[in-house]
């Protein structure tokens, strides 16, 4: 079957309306990612060599969208709505390229399994002409019946039309259909409006091809396969779906979640064995760890790498651009942004790094940041190797820190340090005695005052 070739053709006309958005529904995203484009990974999963993408409402955004997650996509658009075969055949001039296999998936199906897919396939090598994917639930109520006669599909019928025995099957429509490239358009062709709405249904070419004596299968898939996105609360339980999912996967190959149900991960997370990861993190796009990292609890990462016995929180912010080296630590309510930080290097508590370089085995004390922005531009700081940074300081870049170089508490530092050296960058201690003593006083009398007036 991997030398079979395919053509993908994936329904994306779907409006927002009932998503109460202006967004195009299928460009809403699931771990991140836009569920129309989980439907093209596992397509690709599944060996599909070829993608068409049929667009209808924001037809330009999607076209503009497609371009990330699927640049080399063909996109063809359905100008009036007429049904579901009237969509695939938008993608005619696609399909008369003489695939051996063509798939149909709907936009808006994400959890959809490579594995179901390949499924489908494989009945296509083996002689079908077309493949329906089905599941089986104990309250088929409002779903499309699969009809079968002697391990045959000979229909899909609709609720409304079932008759009361037929209303009693628990095998149903999933949507999903694969038809053998050779026979694709003389059935999509024979599809006629033969309904209230007038519209062309594509699940029409099942009887169609079986009173052609044509071999017309079905094959099962889980529930969640089929499971389309209409509505906000739809979008959040597939979301649920997507995530249990994936934690049970990093569960299995290594990673410790201490609360699995409260981490969240994206849809490109990378996460190494003997990673252990507390309650309430939150991974965003391009986190990749390696082994033995520890993220503490309500920690919030995205676009990061984090080398191997890194230590990370709790309650750190690691924006897109750090970069933490073997052994490295961001403590609790940090943020590093477009950093590296080098093997051994600390950044503890209460600190913003950003546009910068901490060299390995230096020390950032609580409460320092790095002035990278004046407004317009950003700038870099380079701490060496070593160096020790004192609290409570500002290092006011562009500046460099050098090798061991050592910065006093509460210190504003505007010129570069050479290495060994010690700066101060703040102004000297006055005490005057008995003046805290006037000064309540002064501040107390006022208060009264104001009270009276």
């Amino acid at each position: 079957m991997s030398q079979r070739s395919c053509l993908s053709i994936i329904l994306a006309a779907g409006e927002g309306t009932r998503m109460k958005s202006a967004v195009p529904k299928v460009l809403h995203t699931i771990a991140g990612l836009p569920m129309v484009a989980h439907v093209v990974k596992a397509a690709e999963a599944a060996g599909s060599g070829d993608l068409a993408l049929v667009i209808g409402h924001g037809a330009d955004d999607m076209r503009k969208a497609a371009l990330k997650f699927a640049p080399k996509a063909e996109a063809f658009v359905q100008e009036k709505r007429l049904g579901t075969a009237h969509a695939v055949l938008a993608a005619r001039a696609a399909i008369s390229k003489g695939y051996d296999d063509i798939l149909v998936m709907f936009g808006d199906t994400p959890l959809i399994d490579p594995e179901a897919l390949a499924a489908a396939r494989l009945k296509l090598a083996e002689g079908a002409a077309v493949v329906v994917v089905g599941f089986r639930t104990e309250h088929p109520s409002g779903y499309g019946r699969l009809i079968e006669k002697a391990g045959k599909l000979v229909a899909i019928r609709e609720e409304r039309d079932c008759s009361d025995e037929e209303k009693k099957i628990t095998f149903c429509n999933g949507g999903l259909m694969a038809v053998a490239g050779r026979h694709a358009l003389k059935l999509l062709d024979q599809v006629g409006s033969k309904n209230a709405k007038g519209e062309y249904y594509l699940t029409d070419i099942v009887e169609i091809a079986a009173a052609q004596g044509l071999d017309v299968v079905a094959t099962e898939a889980s529930f969640e396969n089929a499971l389309g996105i209409n509505n906000r609360a739809e979008l959040a339980q597939a979301e649920g779906i997507w995530q249990a999912r994936r934690r049970q996967e990093a569960m299995l190959s290594g990673v410790t979640l201490v609360a699995p149900e409260t981490v969240f991960f994206s849809h490109d997370t990378e996460i190494g064995a003997d990673t252990i990861v507390e309650p309430n993190v939150w991974f965003g796009p391009g986190v990749k760890i390696a082994t033995g990292a520890k993220i503490h609890a309500f920690s919030h990462i995205e676009g990061a790498t984090i080398a191997s016995n890194c230590d990370v929180g709790p309650f750190a912010r690691l924006r897109p651009g750090a970069d933490l080296r073997n052994k490295a630590k961001v403590g609790n309510f940090c943020e590093v942004k477009q950093a590296i930080v080098e093997e051994g290097a600390k950044v503890n508590h209460l600190t913003y790094i950003g546009d910068a370089r901490i060299g390995a085995g230096a020390n950032i004390g609580a409460g320092t940041i790095t002035c990278n922005y004046d407004g317009y531009s950003k700038f870099f700081t380079d701490i060496g190797e070593g160096a020790f940074i004192g609290s409570n300081s500002s290092l006011v870049a562009p500046v460099s820190i050098g090798k061991d170089g050592y910065i006093a508490s509460g210190s504003v530092i505007t010129e570069s340090v050479p290495d060994d050296a010690l700066a101060f960058g703040r102004a000297r201690q006055r005490t005057l005695p008995g003046k805290g003593k006037e000064l309540r006083e002064r501040f107390a009398s006022a208060a009264a005052a104001r009270k009276k007036g």
